[in-house]
């Protein structure tokens, strides 16, 4: 089998590789690139491509990569001053306020 070849990916294989690669483009990566790191990411999880078998129980992945966002997150908020966040705080509350006012008088 060349490599490359995709033969051997079950159909969610393949489907949540274009999913991963749209959300990839969407980010402004080239086709081609969003396209092999959406491989990766479905190698990454499932072990490589593979066949299904049986009656459609398959061993779970527990899809590592999907939960790795909110680890990454949190690096601009942590370089903010303290005072930059909790002025930012105080402005998020009092416009949940206002907007809680303006339902209300609706």
């Amino acid at each position: 089998m060349p490599r490359g070849d995709k033969s051997k990916y079950t159909d969610k294989q393949e489907r949540k590789a274009d999913h991963i690669a749209e959300g990839y483009e969407k980010r402004g990566v080239s086709e081609k690139e969003a396209e092999r790191r959406a491989w990766a990411t479905v190698n990454k999880d499932d072990a490589g491509g593979k066949k299904p078998g049986g009656s459609g129980r398959g061993k779970h992945t527990g899809n590592p990569a999907a939960h790795k966002g909110g680890e990454m997150g949190g690096k601009a908020s942590a370089s903010r001053s303290a005072a930059a966040r909790s002025a930012s705080a105080r402005k998020a509350a009092a416009t949940r306020k206002r907007s809680a006012e303006h339902r209300a008088h609706s």
